[in-house]
């Protein structure tokens, strides 16, 4: 206890210094409903991303975990002998992942123990694990490092070439995944705010129709364990506007996704954006939809849709 405060005290020694770090423990993630019920753990695909650079690029140490705030906590392991590094806070700015963390960047050093740029706070547990060279990538969601990625090698050598680019690579893709878990957990949290007013009045249709569709649209686009279950929660509120459930249909859920647009009064290039789709196959959807349902034109098409109730 500091103050009265509870820290967490690190120490670390390099030549002839001693460093030694006070901090408060990692803050409690915050959490809701939707995400517990909804939400992948981020942790499970950081540890996916560690093993495809593990077998694509042979790396033979690889280690990262979710940032909380002002600290990584390190979670998942690929290739390492001790259970030093499990668990291990790291603080912004201290160590390289530290420094990465904060600089926004890859950063490298080819021999940990000895560089002079980064802080030695860590030494203990990565000398340990027999680390000589480490490259340390951030996972930015709209500049802030949500995750880390390290990768490492038990011999003095830089680390570049395929092993830079392909950990640099799994960085993005963790990035576009985690930027649209937070974008459904915004929509089902608007949704959950939405429909809580609907208790002692009529829904607005409108308002469901709209989230409907953009629940549709996440779908498209979302991890494909998250697919499903958005697509359910989805037809669920389609089923509570129109007030049973969707008849028998030969559409496809892409055929589905597009005239969920349409009846918004999206244009083909509107709903191909939201979509990320091309208008021209927008087009083709819409015109295969029109002619499964026995219908003419656009409007047609959602008139008939509603009916059989594939949307509300």
């Amino acid at each position: 206890m500091v103050a009265g405060i509870a820290v967490e005290v690190g120490v670390g020694r390099h030549t002839d210094r001693i460093y030694v770090t006070l901090a408060r423990p990692l803050p409690p993630k915050e959490g809701n409903s939707v995400q517990s019920l909804l939400r992948p753990r981020d942790t499970d695909a950081v540890r996916a991303e560690l093993r495809r650079v593990a077998a694509e690029a042979g790396v033979p140490v690889l280690f990262g975990g979710e940032v909380h705030g002002d600290a990584l906590l390190l979670t998942e392991f690929v290739g390492t002998r001790t259970g030093g590094l499990r668990g291990l806070v790291v603080r912004s700015r201290s160590g390289l992942g530290g420094a990465s963390m904060v600089a926004g960047r890859p950063m490298a050093v080819a021999d940990y123990r000895n560089d002079v740029n980064i802080t030695h706070d860590y030494d203990a547990p990565v000398s340990g694990e027999g680390i000589r060279s480490v490259l340390a990538v951030p996972v930015l969601v709209d500049g802030q490092a949500r995750a880390m990625l390290y990768g490492a090698y038990r011999s003095a050598a830089p680390i570049g070439g395929r092993a830079m680019d392909l950990m640099v690579g799994s960085a993005r893709r963790l990035s576009h995944e985690l930027r649209v878990r937070d974008e459904v957990d915004r929509r089902m949290r608007l949704r959950e705010t939405h429909l809580s007013g609907f208790t002692d009045r009529v829904a607005d249709p409108e308002k469901i129709r709209e989230v409907h569709a953009d629940l549709r649209r996440l779908a498209a686009s979302a991890p494909a364990e998250m697919q499903g279950q958005l697509r359910v929660l989805a037809d669920q509120l389609g089923a509570a506007l129109s007030g049973g459930t969707p008849v028998a249909a030969p559409l496809t859920q892409r055929e589905i996704d597009v005239l969920s647009q349409v009846a918004l009064g999206c244009t083909n290039a509107e709903a191909a954006q939201r979509l990320s789709l091309k208008p021209e196959t927008v087009k083709s959807y819409l015109r295969s939809a029109a002619a499964k349902l026995g219908t003419k034109t656009r409007h047609e098409a959602v008139s008939r849709a509603r009916r059989g109730r594939l949307i509300p």
